[in-house]
């Protein structure tokens, strides 16, 4: 008959529980982004499901913010990636009309900034938003319309 311990039982199932408690919190918060990017995707005009397709959603992503494609290569290049996804993310942010201060919060709460980003009455301007130039002041003596006229 062997001799079984109880306690490395106990120490394992402790530690696949530790596990679970935290895979659990991960996959809640990963669906919550992949919502709020399938959102903006289709924002721009572009499949939503293409949010959750590695490596062509950075593509999809690339024809959003107006990049050429081959920049999927400088994403594959150790420590040049981290520049330019966060220069990527940031054209994101000017493409919607928003500052840099919204590119900050998409790279550290991404959690809180994509839902807001894809579900909020933010509009898709184009491709960085005529690099970054942003929204035209109103000028009615120019016949600009104004993009988010005030809500009555």
């Amino acid at each position: 008959m062997e001799n079984y311990d109880s306690s490395s039982a106990s120490g394992i199932a402790a530690f696949f529980a530790m596990i679970t408690a935290m895979i659990i919190p991960i996959i809640i918060v990963s669906v919550i982004v992949i919502i709020g990017k399938w959102k903006i995707y289709e924002k721009a005009g572009k499949p939503g499901w293409a949010a959750i397709i590695p490596i062509y959603n950075w593509i999809v992503l690339l024809e959003i913010v107006g990049k050429p494609i081959w920049w999927i290569f400088l994403f594959l290049i150790p420590c040049v990636n981290i520049v330019f996804m966060v220069w990527t993310i940031n054209l994101l942010s000017k493409s919607f009309g928003q500052s840099e201060g919204f590119t900050v919060g998409l790279i550290l709460l991404g959690v809180v900034f994509y839902p807001i980003l894809g579900f909020g009455n933010y509009q898709y301007l184009g491709p960085a938003a005529a690099e970054a130039g942003g929204v035209k002041p109103f000028d009615p003596s120019q016949g600009y319309q104004d993009p988010n006229p005030p809500q009555v």
